[in-house]
């Protein structure tokens, strides 16, 4: 009886006690980060995150991540798709904490009960079911975007894209096809034609700098080992605007037409591609009204992106649905969730405005609620001002004023001491008109990742100490600072050693100098020493033996 007593009084005692320890357990429990996408903005902050914090968790039908402003040199041999590739495992490799990966596609966005369903596809029969989901606390969506075909007639059947790592690949070996075809006997010189009629869509930076690409790879070495059709190639990029590269500087435009001209590119602006067949593109000449048919031996669709099915289907689920695009906030956080993130192509910032809370911002400052405010009261807010609604600053750089009391003036330029609310309006009436969607860039999304994942790492630090700007409705200050694009610059090779480049500070420059800097740049953001070696290696190989022009 005594030892039957004392096992029960030793079990009871154990029950006690363990109670406590598993209450402490759950409540320093991880809270569970779900990632979705290995593309820029996904890499990007899961290389910067603290995994110490989080139970981390990433899903993607890729295993690796890809540099993708280089997919068109992947397209004629300048460099292999293998350099510019990393292993994502190499990359999500932590000291203090564990990334766990699965290779699968996310098909399904469960936001009413924190869940992701997922499918993995493997080519091989492997045992198990390729279906699971996984719950999470925070997911951060970075799923990328699809090519945008405008539900054009043939697109997806006839044409070759430039989104992803495999397409670079295919097309390289299609581009090879179509010497190979035009080389065989029994054509006639009008099928050999076609076949070397290689036709580009688009002419934004990743069109023309297939383009170049394929210009110089042609010229340098296909040209070479092809000399019976060597006269037969010709390159066309049709593009619905008036000049290509219409979202840079008009002299970098007006130099890449000409240098064009130059190389024989037959550029042909102001066409909308109507219709796309297995041997013939359709378009309308929008200057005429006039429809025309070209023959091609390939078609290469670089026009846009659209929003990915999933990404859709969850914009229904959360009361976007009349949106092209999944909005955000400023702090990147999905607008009608409180825990979903999204970064990169896949979203925009919805950047709110300050017309919007204009009369909370003026009582915000009227700290005497005096009913006006004086100069020294408006400079009092507006470091806050300019942090919350960034396009106030854009607004001051464009209309060339110093200083943002210069707002507050009258029509002849004199200083007013004092403004009162209706005064106050139409000194920012028209900021909000300076407010601009970020381009769907690799840059935009590697700085989105590394500014989430340092929200993440100082969530806790800033519950208590805020660092973010003056709530201007609702008191308080904000967790964190809202996110900032900062334009480090973009380029455009065109090919034959020369590039041009728009840089910070409205600097433009254009030539073999740029082209330099392209290589130093371009190898210098690599994610790794592995890679940047094998693709400052590959571009040594190519100058001193060439292109490799093998159908591997």
């Amino acid at each position: 009886m005594s030892i039957s007593g004392g096992i029960v009084a030793y079990a009871d005692s154990q029950s006690e006690t363990a109670a406590p320890a598993e209450l402490n357990q759950n409540e320093f429990k991880k809270k569970r980060v779900v990632v979705l996408g290995t593309g820029w903005a996904g890499t990007s902050f899961l290389k910067d995150l603290d995994v110490s914090s989080y139970d981390v968790q990433l899903v993607s039908p890729r295993n690796y991540f890809a540099f993708t402003p280089l997919l068109p040199s992947v397209t004629c041999g300048t460099v292999e798709a293998r350099s510019i590739s990393e292993p994502v495992r190499n990359i999500i490799k932590k000291r203090n904490g564990e990334i766990q990966f699965y290779e699968a596609e996310c098909v399904k966005i469960d936001a009413a009960n924190n869940k992701v369903f997922c499918k993995s596809h493997f080519e091989n029969n492997m045992i198990g079911s390729e279906d699971f989901s996984l719950e999470y606390d925070y997911l951060v969506v970075a799923l990328g975007a699809q090519v945008n075909t405008f539900n054009t007639p043939g697109v997806m059947e006839n044409c070759h894209f430039l989104k992803e790592l495999e397409d670079a690949q295919k097309l390289r070996r299609s581009v090879i096809d179509c010497f190979e075809k035009a080389s065989i006997p029994g054509l006639t010189e009008e099928e050999r034609r076609t076949n070397l009629h290689f036709v580009v869509v688009g002419g934004g930076p990743t069109g023309v700098e297939f383009a170049a690409e394929l210009h110089d790879f042609i010229r340098e070495d296909l040209v070479n080992i092809y000399p019976m059709v060597k006269d037969l190639v010709k390159i066309t990029l049709i593009q619905s605007g008036d000049h290509i590269l219409n979202m840079f500087d008009e002299r970098i435009s007006t130099f890449a037409e000409q240098k064009f001209q130059r190389d024989c590119i037959d550029v042909q602006t102001g066409c909308r591609v109507v219709c796309v067949s297995d041997k013939e593109i359709t378009m309308k000449v929008k200057s005429k009204g006039e429809v025309t048919s070209i023959p091609h031996g390939l078609v290469v669709w670089s026009t846009g992106i659209s929003t990915r099915p999933v990404v859709k289907d969850f914009m229904e689920q959360i009361g976007q649905a009349n949106r092209r695009v999944l909005a955000t906030n400023e702090w990147l956080r999905v607008k009608g969730c409180e825990n979903v993130y999204a970064l990169g192509d896949c979203a925009t910032i919805d950047q709110r405005k300050i017309m919007d809370d204009i009369a909370s911002i003026f009582k915000a400052a009227d700290k005497d609620n005096s009913g006006t405010l004086t100069v020294q009261e408006f400079q009092d807010v507006v470091d806050d001002i300019l942090v919350r609604y960034p396009q106030l600053e854009i607004y001051l750089k464009n209309k060339h004023l110093r200083d943002v009391k210069d707002l507050l003036k009258d029509p002849e330029g004199k200083d007013i001491k004092e403004v009162d609310i209706e005064g106050f309006k139409l000194a920012l009436s028209q900021v909000d008109s300076q407010a601009k969607s970020l381009p769907a860039t690799a840059q935009v999304a590697a700085q989105q990742g590394a500014y989430l994942s340092r929200c993440f790492n100082r969530r806790e630090h800033c519950k208590d100490n805020p660092e973010g700007p003056q709530r201007f409705v609702g008191g308080g200050r904000h967790s964190f600072a809202p996110f900032r694009y900062k334009h480090l610059g973009q380029f455009a090779p065109l090919g034959g050693e020369q590039a041009a480049a728009e840089l910070p500070g409205d600097w433009v420059s254009i030539g073999r100098s740029t082209q330099w800097l392209w290589y130093s740049v371009y190898a210098s953001k690599q994610v790794s020493w592995r890679t940047r070696v094998l693709l400052v290696s590959d571009w040594t190989r190519r100058f001193i033996f060439g292109r490799d022009s093998s159908r591997i």
